[in-house]
């Protein structure tokens, strides 16, 4: 199977979805910050691993104690994915911090704060 196949696109966006309801819904550790979204999730061809991508909107500190929560919260995620999506193999699941929106809100910022200036 290639890497982006649409069999595997079609993976990764259910995984996502799942995640996404997962750690909205289910999950009660008070490390993870209420407003988590899982950006995306890559799913490797062979499904033995995933890479979740994880968006906080808080500080830097919130966005690392999110991501320890859920590395400890890893069991239970990935047992709850192997019962809502039918796959051959459960992927093993890697939280990767993701600040691209942060960092797209920031750049935003400081070009509106530019305009504004020559405006003036």
């Amino acid at each position: 199977m290639r890497k982006n196949s649409i069999k595997n696109t079609r993976i990764n966006m259910e995984v996502q979805r799942e995640l996404s309801d997962i750690i909205r819904l289910e999950i009660k550790d008070p490390r993870i910050h209420p407003m988590t979204t899982v950006v995306s999730a890559q799913v490797t061809p062979d499904l033995k691993y995933c890479k979740a991508f994880i968006s906080i909107l808080g500080d830097e500190e919130a966005g690392k104690a999110t991501i320890e929560g859920l590395k400890s919260a890893e069991g239970y995620i990935r047992r709850e994915l192997a019962r809502r999506v039918n796959l051959r193999n459960t992927p093993e699941i890697k939280f990767i911090l993701d600040q691209s929106i942060e960092y797209g809100v920031n750049m935003s910022r400081l070009i509106d704060e530019v305009t504004k200036d020559i405006r003036e």
